[in-house]
């Protein structure tokens, strides 16, 4: 697994006449800078990562009251008043697995460091440490004052560069980048199959009740059953398209080894694109193996090749593009 980069420019200065300057510039050889993992996350002696934005918080609540209320239905509603005992043991246990699989991965896509540039390290201590060749040209991220890093960018919820920056999603109350994107991809795959399970319970059950008695199918009121599995049906429908693409969106994103804001803002082409399967192995982690489908799984081939640095303390630099050697 490759550490974060920054791509370096080559400036050639030109020479011989006074006070022009005839300016080119060539991709260099990829200049590898090692970043600590704790001063990537909101405090440096802390590996908790949490974003308190407003919005995404409440979108995360509801997100979670969502599939507990699909619980409840698809319990009490549903599989506790079948008399087919095996039929509710089988279809209870193979739900819960799976909610209880994409409660863990919403959980580790919100808290977990997606991949944060250490915030205010423009500093002139902290780039003569990197050790960049004369000519070489670093840029800085204006709004957070720190050093970007190839195929960064900047999230102003956030309030961070995020390496492989691919959106902010107020769902997981997180953006989707280089560190937790499996958690993210594997979130809308758990939900998107319960959701599916759901909706083939619910059309079961409505069959079940029209042949018997509806008294008898549930232990709630035929009103109350009716209005349960409705709201159920709708919201399982609902969850199973949004996520569903958004799964294919990810999964897209990773094998053609392009993030969806590098699609929006044209950027393709600018970096050397690994391919298909070798993109999908560092997304999840290593080869193929059963952890790629765990939340409980970290990206250890990404840990073991980060280096740890820590970040020199100094005066920010101001300007955007900082030239080397320093001035």
């Amino acid at each position: 697994m490759k550490s974060p980069v920054h791509r370096c420019r080559d400036v050639d200065h030109g020479r011989g006449q006074t006070g022009t300057a005839a300016v080119s510039e060539c991709l260099q050889t990829e200049q590898r800078i090692p970043v600590s993992k704790d001063v990537i996350t909101s405090s440096s002696t802390s590996g908790l990562w949490f974003i308190r934005d407003t919005c995404g918080i409440v979108c995360a609540i509801i997100t979670w009251i969502l599939i507990f209320y699909a619980e409840f239905v698809v319990v009490f509603v549903m599989l506790l008043p079948s008399k087919n005992l095996i039929y509710c043991i089988v279809n209870g246990t193979l739900f819960n697995c799976l909610a209880f699989l994409a409660l863990a991965s919403h959980l580790r896509a919100m808290c977990t460091d997606p991949g944060a540039v250490p915030k205010g390290n423009a500093t002139k201590e902290y780039i003569e440490s990197l050790q960049l060749k004369p000519g070489q040209v670093v840029y800085k991220c204006p709004k957070c004052c720190s050093i970007k890093p190839d195929r960064a960018h900047h999230c102003s919820v956030c309030r961070r560069c995020i390496r492989k920056m691919d959106h902010h999603c107020p769902w997981v109350n997180n953006c989707v980048g280089e560190n937790n994107q499996k958690y993210f991809v594997l979130f809308t795959m758990y939900i998107a199959l319960i959701s599916l399970h759901a909706l083939v319970m619910v059309v079961f059950h409505f069959l079940y009740c029209f042949e018997d008695d509806w008294t008898k199918c549930s232990s709630f009121s035929p009103p109350a059953t009716v209005i349960l599995l409705i709201l159920l049906c709708f919201e399982g429908l609902l969850f199973l398209i949004f996520t569903s693409v958004m799964f294919g969106t990810q999964v897209h994103s990773i094998c053609t080894d392009e993030t969806g804001i590098e699609r929006l803002k044209g950027e393709t082409g600018k970096w050397g694109k690994m391919p298909c399967w070798e993109a999908m192995q560092e997304a999840f982690g290593g080869p193929l193996a059963l952890s790629w489908c765990s939340p409980f799984t970290d990206l250890s081939c990404r840990k073991d090749s980060e280096g740890h640095t820590t970040v020199l303390q100094g005066e920010i630099i101001e300007e955007d593009i900082i030239s080397i050697p320093l001035s």
